[in-house]
């Protein structure tokens, strides 16, 4: 019995003692969850490690002679880390004496709150111990600079509490000019232009960095675990921004005028195959223009301008000459079901090959290519594709079209697919086709490659190099080509163009005008595309240049010579006067007033540019890394001065190349809008004038 008691006597105090050991736990999970649950999360969270991608610094696009198509600027995320010892220590010591006046220079520096408005928020910041709490979006670098030595940060990341996030904005300085080729670098679409063709060398390689996870899920950097990207590498392309610009703006003028759809100006140098330039604008909503996709590539029906590919045929099959007769017919000729036209009537029956190409006739090409090679249509097909014209030009751009070039084989041949070919119609040819195709009459029948890049390099270091290619050494013989030049030349002198002929200087070329489908309402709508490709000067041709222009429906100026023309006109006017301004002996007299419209420039740009020119100086003493001015003294000697930026004054860049102008006033906490290219002439807050509240600053350049 005794035994009896005792057994349940301890299973009692076992029931007892379960039940307070039960109570404990509860007790225990209780002050985990609620009391130190804060503590202990922030414990877990902070085992959670991960590597996060370091983006490399994008290369930057040059033209040819050096000036920067497209670069990368930092921008900074700034946060501060309150959680940090330094900031803990001593009941927030640190904290607490550097508040008034790290919120003024916060004021002072963004100018979007005032000094009690950011000593609210960073006391606010400071008892939410927030590691990762956000101050600023998109720094620029040089308020970056200055944020690194305000009150508390500069004590480092440890007792200041700064986190900086480097993020990279991808800029064009010249905006508009040539922005299709140049391409854009987008971060959730794909890339276009030259920065998707060189992705690979820009965007260098990628590194890697620690994160560790705090309370609130989110991330800070673990210090001394960071593997650095590999910046990219620079690409320096064939384009040249003057010439770019005087494209650009001859198209321009031209698409303003008669409210065009869109329009392509391509500019090749005959010799090596480089693009120069290339405008590509295509019409708003608003009535506007912008490059908003590269139409020099989008293959289309070419119209007249297709008739050097025939005329190269027949000549080169050695049907005929030049001086061979066709009958024009009136300027209408019917062919089974379907009638040719001329674009304007006219009297005209027999006359001479060379006169049918000048006055630019259907009847008289259509005749032709129907007389010889309708009984071996794929004859002609073949001498065609001999021009490389069913195929890509491999340009170094993505998105090019497909040409197309039928035979009696293609679904659509029909029996006037043959003469309708010979003046432009149903192939589909893009306008540098067309472009590299005159380009080898313009270098002796040597057809170049058309490219647009120069070389690839790393730190200045060239890593790839690139050269011109010859695609075909000849693409006819040498009497075929003396006469299409002779054609080409009289279009200007007696044919379509007439009206542009200069007595300056000499060219050769040939208008186009075709007739464009519009979708479902085929030709109804009288869409005309205005075309127009030549080379110059005639006698030593240095470059060739094709003007392809989509006219509004119903437009009442259409024809090739009245629209694409003069676009081709104005670029080789500019393109002219230039050289001839070069050709003229260089005054190496302090009369250059400030050394070739340089006004103001670093010390050691100076001093190289009076050793050159062998100018006679002051001999004043300057530093070669400061900024200098110059100008003629009475002993007509060049004196140069030294360039004072007084703190908080606005900078006087007028002078300047746009690198350096950009310099001087981002730095100065300016937010610059440009307009134009070249040196800068002009500028919406003279220099040392006080910085102000608005920190927008308008400069002019002179082209």
């Amino acid at each position: 019995m005794e035994v009896k008691k005792d057994i349940l006597w301890r299973v009692y105090l076992c029931f007892i003692g379960m039940g307070l050991f039960g109570v404990v736990i509860l007790a225990k999970v209780f002050i985990l969850q609620n009391v130190e649950g804060n503590y202990w999360r922030s414990m877990a969270d902070s085992l959670h490690t991960s590597y996060v991608s370091l983006d490399a610094e994008r290369g930057t696009i040059y033209s040819e002679e050096g000036r920067m198509l497209s670069t990368s600027i930092p921008y900074f995320d700034i946060r501060i880390d309150f959680a940090a010892d330094g900031l803990r220590e001593k009941d927030g010591k640190i904290f607490k004496t550097n508040l008034d006046s790290l919120s003024r220079c916060l004021s002072r520096l963004f100018d979007d709150r005032t000094t009690a408005e950011y000593k609210q928020l960073l006391r606010e910041g400071y008892k939410s111990k927030d590691r990762y709490f956000l101050l600023k979006r998109n720094v620029p670098f040089n308020e970056y600079k200055q944020l690194r030595n305000f009150p508390m940060f500069r004590l480092g990341p440890n007792k200041g509490g700064m986190i900086a996030e480097t993020r990279n904005k991808r800029i064009n300085p010249f905006k508009l000019l040539a922005n299709r080729t140049i391409g854009l670098s987008r971060e959730n679409a794909q890339n276009v232009g030259l920065e998707r063709t060189y992705d690979d060398y820009l965007k260098g390689v990628t590194g890697k960095r620690l994160m560790r996870r705090i309370a609130g899920g989110t991330f800070v950097p673990v210090e001394g675990y960071d593997i650095e990207p590999e910046d990219g590498h620079d690409v320096h392309t064939t384009l040249d921004v003057n010439m770019q610009d005087i494209v650009e703006t001859a198209l321009m003028n031209m698409m303003v005028q008669n409210e065009a759809e869109h329009g392509t100006c391509i500019l090749m140098e005959v010799k090596t195959g480089k693009i120069k330039a290339i405008a590509n604008l295509g019409r708003q909503p608003d009535g506007s223009y912008w490059e908003d996709m590269n139409y020099a590539l989008q293959v289309g029906e070419p119209g007249s301008t297709f008739k050097l590919a025939t005329v190269i045929s027949i000549l080169e099959d050695k049907y005929t000459t030049m001086n061979g007769m066709v009958d024009l017919n009136y300027g209408r000729w019917q062919i089974g079901r379907r009638t040719v036209f001329d674009s304007e009537p006219h009297h005209r029956t027999n006359v001479t090959v060379k006169q049918a190409f000048e006055l630019s006739s259907n009847v008289g090409m259509a005749k032709l290519a129907y007389q010889f090679y309708n009984k071996q249509p794929n004859k002609f097909s073949a001498d065609l594709k001999k021009l490389h014209l069913d195929k890509r030009t491999g340009i170094d751009l993505e998105g090019e079209g497909q040409p197309v070039i039928k035979t009696t084989a293609s679904k659509t041949w029909s029996a006037t697919s043959l003469p309708w070919m010979a003046f432009g119609y149903e192939v589909l040819i893009s306008p540098l086709q067309i472009c590299m195709l005159y380009n080898a009459v313009a270098n002796n029948g040597k057809m170049m490659k058309p490219y647009l890049v120069n070389s690839i390099t790393e730190y200045g270091q060239v890593v790839q190099q690139f050269e011109p290619t010859v695609v075909m050494d000849s693409i006819c013989s040498r009497s075929t080509l003396v006469q299409v030049k002779k054609m080409l030349e009289g279009v200007v002198l007696e044919g379509t163009a007439k009206k542009l002929w200069t007595p300056y200087y000499s060219f050769a070329g040939k208008t186009g005008t075709a007739l464009v489908a519009n979708g479902k309402r085929g030709y109804a709508d009288k869409i005309y595309q205005s075309s127009f490709a030549g080379y110059f000067p005639a006698n030593d041709p240095q470059y060739t240049c094709v003007v392809t222009i989509k006219n509004k429906p119903h437009a009442l100026r259409f024809y090739g010579a009245s629209v694409a023309g003069p676009v081709f006109r104005e670029v080789a006017d500019k393109l002219y006067a230039i050289a001839v301004e070069k050709q003229q002996p260089l005054k190496t007299t302090v009369q250059l007033d400030s050394a070739l419209t340089l006004k103001t420039g670093k010390g050691s740009e100076w001093q190289e540019i009076l050793s050159t020119l062998h100018l006679p100086s002051n001999g004043a003493p300057v530093n070669s890394s400061s900024w200098v001015s110059a100008a003629v003294n009475a002993q007509q000697q060049v004196a140069l001065q030294p360039v004072k930026q007084l703190k908080g004054a606005v900078p006087d860049v007028k002078g300047m190349g746009l690198k350096d102008a950009l310099y001087l006033l981002e730095n100065a906490g300016l937010r610059v809008q440009i307009k134009g290219t070249g040196k800068v002439v002009a500028q919406s807050i003279p220099g040392g004038s006080k910085i102000g509240k608005d920190k927008t600053i308008v400069i002019e350049l002179n082209t």
